[in-house]
């Protein structure tokens, strides 16, 4: 028994691993592809997976939330602003995530990371034009973006930053580099409010998050040097693709 669940957190540690290096390589998708792993190689049930890749997911959102604060200036205002509703969608959508039934949360999930493959191929396809970017709303409407970006990370477990980056420089006007920053201090706090209530109801394998998480938190940085080496543009794209096959076969095969 012993030996059975040494190589059973070792293989966790190695695919934590491996998904680690894809999340760190690609930018975004260690939690997302995690996701429809752990249903297809465990058997899990989609709120099972969602919460056991929260475990992998909270360190590594922690992890780059610091480092990006040591490196660059985030204005905690505009955070404060998105961060407080941000934590009550994530908690709200959360709960029903963990209360519906699992196929329709399954389809619902699909449905998202085909739609996000979608947006990501079409910001990258697009014909690229130097045009100033331009304030469309007032500041003041900046809580909507955290409403948002909590309630898809409280219900899919991911998407939280993916959301709210595009939408901060889409609509206000706010540089990348900005947004990103603004998108961690508003996403680390919901996440671990999000891990919180997935295992408050139960929707969380210990055993096998803790080794993933270890072996993301280790290989994440690895993925991104290689990054770095890689023609990214052309690996996003295959990594869209990806999405998008995935997406399709939760729907026909889930």
């Amino acid at each position: 028994m012993t030996a059975s669940l040494f190589f059973s957190g070792v293989v966790n540690f190695l695919l934590g691993g491996l998904l680690g290096a894809m999340g760190g390589l690609f930018g975004i998708g260690g939690g997302l592809i995690a996701i429809p792993v752990l249903g297809y190689l465990y058997g899990m049930d989609q709120q099972l997976a969602q919460g056991t890749a929260l475990v992998m997911i909270v360190p590594n959102v922690v992890i780059a939330f610091w480092r990006y604060k040591q490196r660059n200036h985030i204005q905690w205002s505009t955070a404060a602003m998105m961060c407080v509703p941000a934590v009550f969608t994530t908690y709200v959508s959360a709960r029903i995530a963990t209360s519906m039934a699992a196929r329709s949360l399954h389809v619902c999930f699909a449905a998202f990371m085909g739609l996000l493959a979608l947006y990501y191929l079409w910001t990258l396809l697009r014909n690229k034009r130097s045009v100033e970017s331009s304030v469309i709303l007032s500041r003041r409407y900046i809580p909507l973006v955290g409403m948002s970006a909590g309630a898809s990370a409280g219900f899919f477990s991911v998407g939280g930053a993916i959301v709210a980056v595009p939408l901060l420089t889409a609509l206000f006007g706010v540089t990348q580099t900005a947004a990103q920053g603004l998108g961690l201090a508003m996403v680390t706090p919901g996440t671990l409010v999000a891990l919180w209530t997935y295992a408050q109801a139960g929707h969380v394998d210990w055993s096998v998050g803790i080794p993933m998480a270890l072996g993301g938190v280790l290989s994440i940085s690895w993925g991104v040097a290689l990054a770095h080496h890689l023609p990214e543009r052309r690996l996003r794209i295959l990594f869209c693709a990806a999405l998008l096959l995935l997406s399709v076969w939760m729907l026909i095969a889930g």
